[in-house]
């Protein structure tokens, strides 16, 4: 006759034994793998803040803007009336250009754009993924200037990314727009200050071109479409 097995002494099966191993592993894992993550996410690499692109003509925002004065608006046309900031038409180039430095060699591209038709292949800096919705003429109409997305680009001998356009930068000016308000006038003129107390100024802008309330300009409808 065989013996009677004993009773087991263990109030919990085995497997529970790994239970604490798996517990440290998941809370040191986390741990580490938190601050990596969100680091990583926020460099300027992953944001792009200092993307440079080489352009197929070297052109000089600093000559052009700074020294020459030239308004943002007589290449970037669209910005009053459309979502997109336009890239200039050879066409534009050669108004000046047929007669300012023509036979210089970097134009060259320029030159053969001309005669060719083809329009010259610029390179995109400021590119927002296709699931965020950013309306120019909404903002410039409203008294946002162009300095407070692109910089100083009148310092600019090539035009490089200034800030991480994330959503969390973009959603920092829509809670509190009255900071980033100036003229409608003055919104392509880079070393603008307002006069007397900026804040006060920006908040009497946001009445007068009758800018939304924080509560919608942060709903999420308003840049994913």
């Amino acid at each position: 006759m065989s013996q009677a097995q004993p009773e087991s002494r263990f109030l919990f099966p085995r497997w529970t034994n790994y239970l604490l191993p798996a517990l440290v592993v998941a809370v040191v894992g986390g741990a580490l793998y938190v601050p990596v993550v969100v680091g990583t996410g926020a460099t300027p690499r992953t944001t792009d803040i200092g993307y440079m692109p080489t352009q197929p003509v070297p052109y000089s925002h600093a000559v052009h803007v700074g020294q020459l004065g030239m308004d943002c608006r007589y290449c970037h046309n669209t910005v009053e009336q459309a979502a997109f900031a336009a890239v200039p038409p050879t066409q534009t180039c050669m108004n000046c250009h047929t007669n300012i430095r023509s036979d210089s060699p970097r134009l060259l591209a320029v030159r053969e754009s001309h005669a060719t038709g083809m329009p010259v292949e610029w390179i995109k800096v400021h590119d927002l993924p296709d699931f965020a919705y950013f309306d120019h003429s909404a903002h410039v109409n409203k008294g946002v200037g162009c300095v407070s997305c692109h910089g100083r680009v009148d310092r600019m001998e090539v035009v490089w990314q200034v800030h991480t356009l994330s959503m969390s930068w973009c959603l920092e000016c829509h809670r509190h727009p009255e900071r980033n308000l100036r003229p409608v006038e003055r919104v392509t003129e880079m070393d603008w200050l307002p006069e007397g107390d900026a804040l006060e100024q920006g908040l009497r802008l946001k009445a007068l071109y009758n800018i939304r309330d924080h509560k919608y300009l942060t709903n999420c409808s308003v840049c994913h479409r």
